[in-house]
């Protein structure tokens, strides 16, 4: 466990559109030994085989390839792919599939190519997937043959998320911004970090083809717009250009100073459980999911680190309360063993109560027929 640092990253004043506020993060020394750019995936729908028994399915519309040096030489982006208006605008004859061959797979060499966020999403749903270990009376024949099988999540496109598309639109990047932090109705939604200026203006476009949490489709449908924060300095401070710039780099600070420790604090303050997925010469590809910890702010996500702690890319998502609740139950129970009484203990609930807690957060279908019926009897005659 451990958590979250934007190690070489600077934050920059935002910009807002609506009710969404942009918050641009800047390099002062760009990563040249490593460098991403985008594969557009012309299809509905992407299947993607986790393993010999396990698919991903899901929108994915383009994949991820970092390329990378093992001298520290700089290295080439080999160049995002576009279409024209024509080909995007032509309207499938049919729902398409593209297939791919897991989640991060070595493309050369020096090259890794990967599913911006799905690689995350893909860690929360295989969150303890397999089931109960231990065929307890309670569990169903499914549940401890198939497990949790088929695992199932909701989430938005981008596009769907109102006023995103326009504010990254209007949106100015800054001379060596490398990420920015996505905020709807002042709640953090994504962060996205790439290790170069160059890379970051080819996928400043991608965040509107990205997937975000129904929290912040709601945010964004009812939320109203959200006010500039504005530099003050006071007059009396200024006696000359000199003056003028102190005074403008201490508003800068100040705000970062706040905007790290407060509007950031709910990402950057969890303890996270990290994964590694891939090494990539001094660099290492990991996912990590939160603490699970009820009513704040929780999220997943995927980073490029380099030995010193830097961070080179990172991609979150926010989970939604109802997504929370469910990371939660499943921590629990596997860490009582998947045992009902153990775990409606360690809750501080009775059996029944944690067995239709189970049925609410959608695994109900875990639990034999008559345990669960009788679980609701015992339930409504403790409320006469």
């Amino acid at each position: 466990m451990t958590d979250l640092a934007l190690t070489g990253l600077s934050t920059r004043p935002a910009q807002a559109w609506g009710g969404v506020r942009l918050v641009p993060l800047v390099r002062e020394e760009p990563i040249e030994d490593l460098r991403l750019d985008a594969r557009l995936y012309d299809a509905d729908l992407g299947v993607v085989a986790v393993d010999a028994r396990t698919s991903y399915l899901s929108y994915i519309p383009h994949g991820f390839v970092a390329s990378w040096t093992r001298d520290g030489t700089p290295a080439a982006a080999y160049g995002t792919q576009l279409r024209g208006p024509q080909e995007r605008d032509r309207p499938p004859g049919r729902m398409s599939l593209r297939f791919h061959r897991r989640m991060a797979r070595r493309a050369d060499r020096n090259r890794l190519r990967f599913l911006p966020l799905h690689l995350a999403l893909e860690g929360y749903l295989a969150l303890h997937f397999g089931g109960p270990e231990i065929a307890w009376e309670e569990w169903s024949h499914r549940a401890i043959s198939r497990g949790l099988s088929p695992r199932v999540e909701e989430a938005y496109v981008g596009a769907a998320v109102s006023g995103l598309e326009d504010a990254l639109h209007v949106f100015e990047i800054h001379h060596g911004q490398c990420g920015v932090l996505v905020y709807v109705a002042d709640a953090l939604a994504a962060v996205f970090v790439v290790p170069h200026p160059d890379d970051y203006r080819a996928l400043h476009t991608t965040l509107v083809q990205d997937l975000y949490g129904e929290l912040i489709h709601h945010y964004a449908m009812f939320g109203g717009p959200v006010p500039d924060f504005r530099a003050r300095i006071a007059d009396a401070t200024v006696r000359s250009l000199a003056d003028l710039r102190a005074r403008a780099r201490e508003q800068r600070d100040e705000w970062a100073a706040f905007h790290d420790r407060v509007m950031a604090g709910g990402l950057l303050g969890a303890d996270y459980t990290y994964q590694r997925v891939h090494e990539m010469g001094d660099y290492r590809l990991s996912r990590f999911l939160p603490p699970f910890e009820r009513q704040r702010e929780n999220h997943i996500g995927e980073l490029i680190t380099d030995d010193t702690g830097r961070v080179a890319y990172l991609k979150t998502f926010r989970l939604s309360e109802n997504q929370v609740r469910r990371g939660h139950l499943l921590t629990q129970l596997a860490a009582a063993g998947w045992n009902m009484a153990a775990t409606a203990a360690a809750l501080g609930v009775t059996e029944p109560q944690l067995g239709l807690r189970i049925e609410a957060a959608g695994f109900g279908h875990l639990l034999r027929q008559d345990i669960l019926d009788h679980y609701r009897a015992q339930v409504r005659r403790g409320r006469r």
